[in-house]
């Protein structure tokens, strides 16, 4: 089921009229995969694979799932990411944790619990901001967590053949 995260405003918003193509609709341009749906949001197959990579660092600790190639981490309906998990996986996308400066945005713009952990649904809203944005760094971001994956490639292909999240 796709979700609509576009009610932000501020300096995490979409519209970046300086980009160098500021008419195009980004999140579309692979054949065959969709990470945003028609009206921009999240694809369920790209949900599928932002769970999995969310469930690797939330809070409580995520549950295994069968798919179509494997196992997938599924988040408790609770989940969250703690400023250690945050941590965490902005060094394995980034190669470097968040700045303060960053972490307040975040907590600002983005759903977070009443403590400040990042929630799935603000985990969402953060790719689906970026891939409106730069889709290829979108593409980058699920190749680097793919690779820690133990078999990256029947991931990345399942998710190009439209196989995860069905």
């Amino acid at each position: 089921m796709a979700r609509n995260y576009h009610n932000l405003n501020g300096p995490l918003s979409p519209r970046r009229a300086d980009t160098p193509e500021p008419a195009s609709i980004q999140g579309r341009r692979n054949a065959g995969v969709h990470l945003l749906d028609d009206e921009g949001e999240v694809s369920n197959q790209f949900e599928a694979c932002l769970k999995h990579i969310f469930a690797k660092y939330c809070t409580p600790p995520a549950e295994m799932r069968n798919s179509y190639n494997g196992k997938l981490l599924t988040p408790p309906a609770n989940a969250y990411l703690s400023p250690e998990g945050l941590d965490n996986w902005a060094q394995d996308t980034n190669g470097a944790p968040f700045s303060k400066e960053a972490k307040e945005q975040l907590i600002e713009f983005l759903d977070v619990t009443p403590d400040g952990g990042l929630t799935l649904k603000g985990f969402l809203q953060i790719y689906q901001l970026q891939t409106e944005n730069d889709e290829e760094e979108t593409w980058r971001d699920l190749v680097r967590h793919a690779c820690m994956a133990v078999n990256s490639t029947e991931f990345l292909s399942s998710l190009r053949m439209g196989l995860i999240g069905h």
